[in-house]
């Protein structure tokens, strides 16, 4: 999903956590929260819905009976270090999904997360947010997949606590998803999206 940045929902002043949370799930609309703030969320357009389609597909299928399983871009996933809010495009947790107060609503355990990157969010997904993703303490790898071009940065957190960064921007190439030990080719990645 696309953030409208720096577009602030419900005014100016600072909610808590508790009020971003009644309104959000009194809302149709997605929000992110951070520190006080409600930022709106926009829809996506036809390029990213079906790279996501395609990513959901593919993971499913390879990931059918694993403990590893895809959820899409409606799994809220909450970083209590932070205080952030956020909906990944698509969110990978291995083991029993853990929620804030058992909620199985507000994730916290996510061990891999997926961005679609459209011109408007690039720069946030690429800087401030992948800081922080960096405080889930189960995450362990962070793709980017551009949707105006065959690119996608994968960020791999490696036994020193440090994360490198692996490019693909080949179509004959294959997305290597390390603590899944999967790998996708990136033509059936980008399968019918206009590029």
């Amino acid at each position: 999903m696309e953030v409208k940045e720096p577009a602030v929902a419900y005014g100016k002043r600072k909610y808590t956590i508790e009020e971003y949370l009644e309104l959000e799930n009194a809302s149709e609309d997605k929000h992110e929260y951070y520190q006080g703030e409600i930022f709106a969320m926009a829809g996506a357009k036809l390029p990213h819905i079906v790279i996501n389609k395609n990513l959901m597909i593919l993971l499913g299928n390879k990931l059918k009976g694993n403990k590893c399983q895809p959820y899409g871009n409606d799994t809220r996933i909450w970083i209590e270090k932070n205080t952030l809010f956020t909906y990944p495009d698509l969110t990978i947790i291995c083991g029993k999904p853990e929620s804030l107060n058992d909620d199985d609503f507000n994730f916290i355990n996510p061990t891999l997360i997926f961005e679609i990157l459209s011109t408007t969010t690039e720069s946030y997904d690429r800087g401030a947010k992948f800081e922080l993703y960096k405080e889930i303490p189960t995450l362990k790898e962070y793709i980017l997949v551009d949707s105006e071009s065959v690119t996608i940065e994968a960020w791999y957190l490696n036994e020193n606590g440090s994360w490198e960064l692996k490019n693909y921007s080949n179509p004959l190439q294959s997305l290597e998803l390390r603590t899944l030990n999967v790998s996708i080719d990136l033509r059936e990645i980008y399968q019918d999206v206009t590029i």
